[in-house]
């Protein structure tokens, strides 16, 4: 049960005191070690009376209606609508972040909207939507206020989709998806160099959390990488990701190559080209991903969905809206008969494109 120190400060229990008196944060790889007042990198996250709290609970940068394939999640009861929020702060330091204004917040002033748990769970459900996506930033620096709200959603039905980079810890990561129908995660580069110069990360605690999530979850999940040019882009590197993922995850993960452009602190580079994108989708296809995608660009042949075995159209795809529909109601190809992987109504969504703003 959560409990309240204020309006919007909560205890927490991921931490430990060291010896010369400073508190170790243990929810995430970063470890932050923190003086009496001290806030974490992700800032919502502070050492108080010689325990961690987390200070921005039941506080929102926002809350929206958009379509799942948003978030992105190709795989996951297409069509359909999702409530949508966010709150302040990440525990990653991504020189590249499109969503800067909301993650690199230090302003407890962009958390403008208040909501408890079960209003959002009740909200989601008014409104016909699927379930609610934790989002804008990454759950993780909220996990008490994400785990609350999924158990209230749990209870009308509704499902809990995680958008992450995946940098969790072991044990808040198990009691976080235990909570999680459905997951996308950044899986942001292959290499070590990539993670600790643009991220301030490291690869291997995101590589475990796929891992947990493919072998010990029940959890869909699909993977996103943001392609920069000359940072993660070269042959080498997405051949080495893609075997990987085939490897150690399986054929049926999607992959999701989506494109940059300059924001934050990386202004310098172009805009990724859509051979880039296209590329990697090759790359990912020819190692044996049965689903790969590009994203932020309009290509829909790259952006539908295809049967593994026969190779016809299964979902066609444009950006966000649906066209064609060739799966049954198991979700089987209709022409072959070979499921497709992931978690189907049906019949699909109509939502579209559409992005509605929600105020309580």
């Amino acid at each position: 049960m959560t409990t309240f120190l204020s309006a919007d400060t909560v205890t927490t229990r991921y931490w430990h005191v060291l010896d010369d008196g400073k508190v170790q944060c243990d929810l995430c790889p970063r470890f932050c070690k923190l003086h009496e007042g001290q806030r974490g990198l992700c800032f919502v996250r502070q050492n108080l009376e010689q325990q961690i709290v987390m200070t921005s609970y039941g506080r929102s940068s926002g809350f929206a209606i958009d379509p799942i394939e948003k978030k992105p999640l190709n795989h996951f009861l297409p069509g359909t609508p999702i409530f949508s929020f966010g709150t302040a702060g990440c525990n990653l330091a991504c020189k590249f972040c499109q969503n800067w204004d909301i993650s690199k917040s230090r302003e407890m002033d962009t958390l403008m909207s208040r909501a408890a748990p079960d209003a959002i769970a009740k909200a989601a459900l008014e409104h016909g939507c699927s379930g609610v996506a934790y989002t804008y930033n990454d759950p993780v620096v909220f996990h008490e206020y994400a785990i609350d709200t999924a158990q209230a959603c749990r209870e009308l039905g509704l499902k809990s989709v995680a958008v992450t980079a995946g940098y969790v810890c072991a044990e808040p990561r198990a009691e976080f998806y235990r909570y999680m129908d459905a997951a996308n995660v950044d899986l942001k580069a292959f290499t070590e160099d990539f993670y600790h110069k643009i991220t301030g990360g490291h690869l291997q605690p995101v590589l475990e959390t796929l891992q947990y999530l493919k072998h010990e979850t029940q959890v869909w999940f699909e993977l996103t990488t943001l392609l920069i040019p000359g940072e993660n882009d070269s042959e080498a590197e997405l051949e080495a990701m893609t075997q990987w993922v085939v490897e150690r995850l399986g054929p049926d993960v999607p992959m999701h190559f989506t494109a940059f452009h300059p924001d934050w602190k990386m202004t310098d580079k172009p805009h990724t080209p859509t051979a880039t994108l296209l590329m990697a989708r090759d790359i990912a296809l020819k190692n044996g991903v049965r689903y790969a995608y590009v994203g932020n660009v309009h290509d829909k042949a790259a952006e539908s969905t295809y049967c593994h075995h026969c190779g016809e159209l299964l979902i066609g795809r444009d950006w966000y809206v649906l066209s064609d529909w060739n799966l049954d109601s198991a979700g089987h190809c209709r022409f072959c008969g070979t499921p497709c992987a992931g978690a189907f109504n049906p019949r699909p969504g109509d939502w579209g494109a559409k992005r509605q703003a929600v105020r309580f």
